[in-house]
């Protein structure tokens, strides 16, 4: 993938935080920091990191997508606090197997899954 100025500073926000972020807090914080990145490229480089598996995304309860960068190369889990938005990544050997089981007593193959997982935290919770 081509590096480009867009793509640098935008890498730099997701690396910023552990958190996922939607499009438009990227797009917020490349404003503060004076960036000149357009929403609209905002958008077609998280599409392009997350084809190319660089950045999980996942669509929240109102549809807006939200987008985090992960452990590459690891497939993991995420459980997300809904109120703060801290995520924390767990691997899931139980659903894993579940995923391969299910799958394979319905007759399908290739077979991939997402599973998060959403609450409130402990700090949420106080």
């Amino acid at each position: 993938m081509k590096s480009t100025r867009q793509r640098t500073a935008i890498c730099e926000i997701l690396d910023s935080t552990s958190q996922f972020q939607s499009a438009q807090e990227i797009f917020a914080s490349l404003q503060q920091r004076k960036e000149s990145v357009g929403l609209t490229t905002v958008y077609r480089v998280l599409q392009t990191l997350v084809d190319s598996d660089e950045v999980d995304a996942l669509r929240r309860d109102d549809g807006e997508m939200m987008y985090r960068r992960c452990t590459p190369g690891q497939h993991h889990h995420h459980l997300i606090c809904r109120s703060c938005g801290r995520t924390i990544e767990v691997e899931g050997a139980g659903v894993e197997r579940w995923a391969q089981d299910v799958a394979a007593k319905n007759g399908f193959s290739q077979v991939s899954h997402v599973v998060e997982i959403f609450g409130v935290c402990t700090s949420c919770r106080s």
